[in-house]
């Protein structure tokens, strides 16, 4: 597959676990109320400000020489948090060429019906190329401690999707696309003995038919952008493969490049603090320049992350705009 270099590339946080105008960002990132403050924020106030979620959406703006695409990676966990942020933040919706839903789970899937809304409604009622994998539409739960299953919401069909304004693109084998300025991975290969995916998932394909174990989650797909002089940025919306995994898979697939940056959800939260350790071992190996945890990475890690790495670990929150030029 091919990837071509970009100039600069932007990463405006729609959705996020989090909300932090405060902490000390280094001069490549912009706070949410600055942001707010390029689109009309005269006045703060709890209205006027973006609301945290449970979940991760991101728009992504690739600029190579004059040329400009934007893409969205995942919509967070409902249209609330979409129809909230993105008008305040300034999010062009009808730019947005292109779209990915990184695995099967409502967190962030919820908010791309919306996003699709603002995206017709903008650019002329033209279909959106939105990237899926075969396995995720299945009926997916967590097992109880009793035994019992609690369910999650499903991930619509393709055909609901294409009805929202979508141009459903359902493979399991990797993507080149805005010529050849983003890469969608294929599935991630499991290498590591600890990152197990996500403990005690099932799943079924029909309520006729019995739960099963469904830890690995093997419709996650990562996305990856080369900056040019840099290296690779990895976006993981929720690294149920183990954010080890995936930039393993990412370095096999571009061997030729090197990794720079990875953001997103590292799920090292909940029964997956257990890992914490291995796990911060192990992306020693990389010698990332830049880790942007998000979402469900949790407290416990993001804290041992800056022990390890110190000042090379900026954690996400909404609102926020990163802006990383090429070398």
């Amino acid at each position: 597959m091919r990837l071509e270099p970009v100039d600069r590339l932007e990463i405006q946080v729609l959705v996020d676990n989090v909300t932090d105008s405060l902490s000390r960002v280094p001069p490549f990132v912009t706070r949410e109320w600055n942001v707010l403050r390029r689109f009309g924020l005269a006045r703060t106030s709890g209205g006027a400000l973006c609301c945290a979620n449970h979940g991760l959406s991101l728009v992504l703006t690739l600029h190579r020489g004059d040329a400009r695409h934007r893409f969205l990676f995942d919509g967070g966990p409902d249209p609330y948090a979409i129809e909230r942020n993105g008008p305040k933040l300034g999010v062009p919706f009808g730019e947005i060429e292109a779209a990915m839903l990184s695995h099967g789970h409502w967190d962030h899937a919820g908010g791309i019906p919306k996003a699709l809304e603002f995206i017709t409604a903008a650019n002329g009622n033209r279909p959106v190329p939105l990237y899926l994998h075969p396995g995720m539409f299945r009926e997916r739960g967590g097992r109880q401690p009793d035994g019992g299953v609690f369910p999650m919401d499903r991930v619509p069909q393709p055909a609901e999707w294409q009805a929202m304004g979508a141009a459903p693109v359902v493979t399991e084998k990797p993507q080149s696309l805005l010529e050849d300025l983003l890469w969608i991975s294929g599935e991630i290969p499991r290498r590591t003995p600890y990152e197990r995916g996500l403990p005690g998932q099932v799943a079924r394909a029909t309520e006729a038919d019995p739960w099963e174990s469904d830890e690995l989650l093997m419709d996650e797909r990562f996305c990856a952008v080369h900056l040019r002089g840099r290296g690779l940025v990895v976006f993981s919306a929720c690294s149920h493969a183990g954010i080890v995994n995936v930039l393993h898979a990412a370095r096999e697939s571009f061997p030729d490049v090197p990794l720079f940056a990875a953001m997103g959800g590292f799920h090292l939260s909940g029964e997956n603090e257990a890992i914490i350790p291995e796990t911060v071992a192990d992306l020693a190996q990389f010698d990332l320049p830049l880790l942007i945890p998000a979402h469900c990475t949790g407290w416990r890690a993001v804290n041992a992350l800056e022990r390890a790495f110190g000042e090379r670990v900026v954690p996400a929150a909404v609102g926020k705009l990163f802006v990383l030029a090429s070398a």
